[in-house]
């Protein structure tokens, strides 16, 4: 692992106009934390910033900031950009403990293609692009690489799977799924269409028994009221008088 050393200015005063004077020099404004110190406003370079931030290990990275001589090994907390051009505006710094543990986001990597890409036409879901862990800031890595060339269609990789060695915590979920194989969406839409259709022509094959069946009781319905009618017809009509 390279050692940075990051030249740092202790400041007295806060708000813009500081800021703007600060930025003007060529500097950030920024704040170093310590679990039990009070936190310390100081003034760094971007450009030094920038280089630990394209780094291997980049916003996890180990580095000392040097205060007048005194040096504080530190890690990045967080940084804030300017949004169009990406300048960095801001950084905050915490103060570690090379003996006690932290919790920090490590971004995953993955290896190799996947049989499902390359035999069965499938494409790779990436889902999940960066873990929280727990380890000693020495054991951070600087990256979680993932071998995927083993997976086939429809297949996932979940977090239980890794396999990061006993230094190293994972505190996520292990249920979490990093990456899986799924169908071209094209594909995928057409397979879910498949079943729907057959359910609707078979829903058509029974259709037209259920009207024929409704047809054929309605006629048995009218053939059975034709005698009464013609009964009551009947009934109504006159008796003609036999004529002596």
């Amino acid at each position: 692992m390279p050692e940075f050393v990051v030249p740092a200015e202790s400041r007295s005063e806060t708000g813009k106009n500081v800021n703007r004077r600060l930025r003007s020099r060529g500097l950030i404004p920024g704040v170093v934390y310590a679990a039990g110190k009070e936190a310390v406003p100081v003034a760094v370079s971007p450009r030094e910033i920038g280089a630990i931030l394209k780094s291997a290990a980049g916003e996890n990275t180990l580095f000392d900031l040097d205060l007048g001589g005194a040096r504080r090994r530190v890690i990045l907390k967080e940084f804030q950009r300017e949004p169009l051009r990406g300048q960095l505006l801001h950084a905050d710094f915490y103060e570690v403990a090379l003996d006690k543990a932290i919790t920090v986001k490590v971004h995953i990597e993955l290896e190799g293609t996947p049989v499902g890409v390359k035999q069965q036409g499938g494409l790779v879901d990436f889902v999940t692009r960066e873990l929280e862990i727990e380890c000693l800031p020495a054991d951070i890595p600087e990256k979680i690489s993932v071998d995927i060339s083993h997976l086939e269609l429809h297949k996932h990789l979940r977090v239980a799977e890794l396999k990061l060695g006993d230094k190293v915590k994972v505190l996520a979920d292990p249920d979490v799924v990093i990456v899986h194989v799924v169908l071209p969406r094209a594909e995928e839409a057409a397979a879910e269409a498949a079943p729907a259709e057959g359910v609707a022509a078979e829903g058509a094959a029974v259709e037209p028994e259920v009207i024929k069946k409704g047809k054929a009781e309605g006629e048995v319905a009218e053939a059975a009221a034709a005698p009464a009618a013609k009964g009551e017809k009947a009934a109504g009509k006159p008796e003609k008088k036999e004529k002596k």
